[in-house]
């Protein structure tokens, strides 16, 4: 395979079940001595036999390999199995999630371009729009996550591309998809969707019209909390484009994190399903306490955009918000610091539950954010729910506790 060959996916692969697709993609142990899992190739110099092999090497359709930042077996075997998994003519894996964002927008955009990007996506996309692509002439424009078809009013001549995310960050909001991806290719326009909340188990953007997938395999694939990598699987159109972009960019993984996610990659089945009953089952609960005011959880038939959801989503997986009524700081640091169970920290996915505040007014500009309460943003992770329903419980009676003393 070569360091830019689409994947090969086996006759009737895409038909086979998730599970089965899970623990076999990108897998060929007969020609790796019988190793079950992918070696992990350290290369970064890669020898050629002959000097017509060079040669050979030199041309873009070389079938070998060629520089270890461009392509290795293992490298190749990650690839194929994220491309086998999505139904995508290719995949590349780059360093980060927000590699992948950008490595995938500026793919398809040049100076003088107009973009489209949802006001609920995650907020490095916003940054990296705001400051690196408008340095090189690219203006952006923020669209209600609610817009649907709506999306052709915001349509210019030059609007190239529209970048949606479903649910959107913090605040779980579902977009119509396949409506924004009709308006956008009847006007020449490239869909793009960040799919880490969805993964391509539960979510199949390629079937509802988007041509360049992105995801933060540092999430769910990996699933352990200790890799730093993104991937970006795109149609045939687009595959060439956005390869030839990373590898001009110099972006890659490394082969330890690229072997630690296929081995992620492995169970990614198995701990979803826990995922998304435990988060189920705390957004539930959540609902019924008096300290709540709102949970967004887009499975719940609570949730405005349920419908959407149960339309184009297969699953959940375990990210959620809920906000509280509005409490005193101390009795919130009191409910948070308590904590015994739930973690403070950047990003989810992995095993361990986290919870993290956050303030949705500030990341807004074409919808407003007007809930007074705190925003607290929860992954559920592999931990028992009967446990992490006990550790929140005790932490609304310290928040109680503290809100009562604050008003004494």
């Amino acid at each position: 395979m070569s360091d830019r060959s689409p994947s090969s996916v086996n006759g009737g692969a895409k038909t086979q079940k998730v599970g089965t697709r899970l623990a076999h993609a990108g897998r060929s142990p007969h020609e790796n001595h019988g190793v079950v899992n992918p070696p992990v190739y350290h290369a970064s110099t890669i020898l050629q036999p002959s000097y017509a092999t060079w040669l050979e090497s030199r041309h873009p359709d070389f079938e070998g390999y060629r520089y270890g930042r461009v392509g290795t077996p293992t490298s190749r075997s990650f690839e194929q199995a994220v491309a086998e998994l999505y139904g995508a003519a290719d995949a590349v894996a780059v360093s980060s999630g927000l590699a992948a964002i950008a490595g995938a927008l500026m793919a398809v955009l040049k100076a003088g371009d107009h973009l489209l990007v949802s006001d609920s996506a995650y907020f490095p996309t916003r940054k990296f729009c705001d400051n690196m692509l408008a340095r090189y002439g690219v203006e952006t424009t923020y669209y209600d996550p609610a817009i649907g078809s709506g999306i052709s009013a915001l349509m210019r001549d030059n609007t190239k591309a529209i970048y949606t995310e479903a649910p959107g960050s913090l605040t779980f909001e579902m977009q119509d998809i396949p409506a924004i991806a009709e308006v956008a290719h009847a006007r020449g326009a490239v869909v793009l969707t960040d799919n880490t909340w969805g993964t391509p188990l539960h979510f199949d953007p390629l079937s509802k019209g988007v041509d360049i997938v992105i995801e933060a395999v540092t999430k769910y694939i990996c699933g352990h909390s200790d890799v730093m990598m993104g991937v970006i699987a795109s149609t045939a159109e687009w595959a060439p484009e956005v390869r030839a972009m990373v590898k001009m960019h110099g972006n890659c993984s490394g082969p330890d994190d690229l072997y630690l996610a296929l081995r992620g990659l492995r169970t990614m089945g198995v701990r979803l399903k826990q995922n998304e009953a435990t988060g189920i089952a705390l957004a539930t609960w959540l609902e019924s306490r008096p300290e709540v005011s709102r949970v967004y959880h887009p499975a719940l038939p609570s949730h405005p955009d349920n419908a959407l959801f149960k339309r184009d989503f297969t699953g959940a997986c375990g990210l959620f918000s809920f906000v509280l009524k509005p409490v005193p700081k101390s009795a919130l640091a009191a409910f948070l610091d308590g904590l015994e169970l739930y973690g403070m920290g950047a990003s989810w996915g992995g095993f361990e539950s986290l919870i993290l505040p956050g303030d949705p007014a500030k990341l807004r500009t074409a919808t407003t954010w007007d809930d007074p309460g705190q925003l607290l943003r929860v992954h559920a992770g592999l931990e028992d729910p009967v446990d992490l329903i006990a550790d929140l419980k005790a932490g609304f009676a310290r928040l109680n506790a503290a809100a009562a003393d604050a008003a004494a």
